[in-house]
């Protein structure tokens, strides 16, 4: 059957999605037992093992925070923009938004171990001599810096970008699935009045949230980017998790599959245009730093681009930018399931090691050095998360099955 022949399911013949329940019992499984061993990897053994096992958890928590925000950026984008073609697989996109909530319980490990992972928490010069801070950069990080890197105002903004995150998560997936059940454009109008106010919010909060968690890792050092660096990898593996959800909830490529190559083809131009979109926001940043030329901006890359992770360096452009664009060129690799799906689960190895890049280096610059607990802490995120997001599909239909525009979004077809 071609898309132009697809008709809509009716609601009958959707029901409850009731998939995915063995791999959500599997992946909360595996992820609480990874978890707590994460945990208390960053509370026993040596001082470095605690702090090495902190970083690793980090790492964890922010490559899976940049995908849940960035994928409810792109959904508040859709609504805003209108796209009738995205009603056909927008409820991946809300399940996985929703996962905020998840990650929001994840978070407290991380606020336990702060005295662990970041300079700004310590004071007194024999302290900060261990962070390898003299004393005038102690004198500029807490004369001038003190007044926004402070634990207290740092809960407050945690407050915020949470709670920012959870309502704007909850609105637009309760008027979602409140069309399922009532149909009409009530709803429908709620949303695309709502996604446009909400977009600064989400773009200042997920900066800001960067700054304090990444950024402020070397607080010596600042880029106005950063943020913008850190939401482009998100909304990239977003729409790689995206896809990936696509492929397996509707079986694009199936007979009857109410979700054609067509829909997926889109999804992979996406996918197209933020790695490239991701590599020019890259190089801005070190062109930026390059073209100032300033102290206190260089040890970011002179690290970067030394002996030890220099090779990292050269590595990572070739596995995040080169090697997926030149893949992705191709229309028919777009419109294949398993090869844009392979692409896609790629993409997703791409990013964690983009976040390794941007972790390890400011407290370890003799080199990578990989641990357990990057594995554990990286599948105990993960895999509380995938269990909640899959938790949350199986609580309704995977297609909002009384939006009016969803008989049009089925009939699509590539221009």
């Amino acid at each position: 059957m071609s898309a132009a022949q697809t008709v809509t399911p009716r609601p009958a013949e959707l029901g409850r999605f009731d998939g995915g329940g063995q791999l959500m019992r599997l992946a909360g499984a595996v992820g609480v037992v990874s978890l707590l061993a994460s945990v208390v990897a960053m509370f026993v053994g040596s001082k470095e093992w605690q702090e090495r096992a902190a970083h690793s958890y980090l790492m964890a928590f922010a490559y899976w925070v940049a995908i849940a925000v960035a994928t409810l950026i792109f959904l508040a984008i859709f609504h805003t923009a209108k796209a009738k073609w995205v009603t056909a697989v927008r409820r991946p996109l809300e399940v996985v938004a929703s996962s905020v909530v998840a990650l929001a319980v994840l978070s407290i490990p991380l606020y336990l171990v702060l005295d662990k992972l970041y300079v700004w928490t310590h004071h007194g010069a024999e302290e900060l001599a261990l962070w390898g801070v003299n004393e005038v950069q102690a004198h500029h990080l807490h004369f001038k810096q003190e007044g926004y890197l402070n634990k207290p105002f740092f809960f407050v903004r945690q407050a915020i970008y949470w709670g920012s995150w959870i309502l704007v998560s909850h609105l637009l997936t309760k008027w979602s699935r409140n069309q399922d059940a009532e149909g009409g454009l009530k709803d429908i109008v709620k949303m695309r009045k709502f996604a446009p106010g909400v977009l600064p919010l989400l773009a200042l909060t997920i900066t800001f949230a960067a700054f304090d968690w990444l950024m402020s890792l070397t607080p010596l050092w600042q880029s106005t980017i950063y943020g913008v660096y850190y939401f482009a990898g998100g909304l990239l593996s977003g729409i790689a998790v995206w896809i990936l959800f696509t492929v397996n909830v509707f079986h694009v490529g199936h007979p009857g599959a109410p979700v054609k190559e067509d829909h997926l083809h889109n999804q992979g131009k996406f996918l197209l245009a933020f790695t490239a979109f991701w590599a020019y926001i890259a190089f801005s940043q070190f062109l930026l730093v390059w073209a100032a030329n300033l102290p206190e901006e260089a040890p970011f890359y002179s690290i970067r681009m030394g002996p030890a992770w220099a090779p990292f360096s050269i590595a990572l452009i070739l596995l995040h930018f080169v090697l997926p664009f030149f893949l992705l060129l191709s229309r028919d690799l777009k419109r294949k399931p398993r090869a844009i799906g392979a692409v896609a689960a790629y993409i997703l190895f791409a990013q964690y090691v983009d976040m390794l890049w941007l972790v390890l280096p400011n407290r370890y610059p003799g080199g990578l050095h990989l641990v357990w607990t990057d594995l554990t802490a990286l599948v105990g995120v993960g895999g509380i998360t995938l269990a909640y997001t899959l938790w949350r599909l199986r609580a309704g239909a995977a297609l909002p099955v009384k939006d009016p525009y969803l008989p049009e979004a089925l009939r699509y077809v590539q221009p």
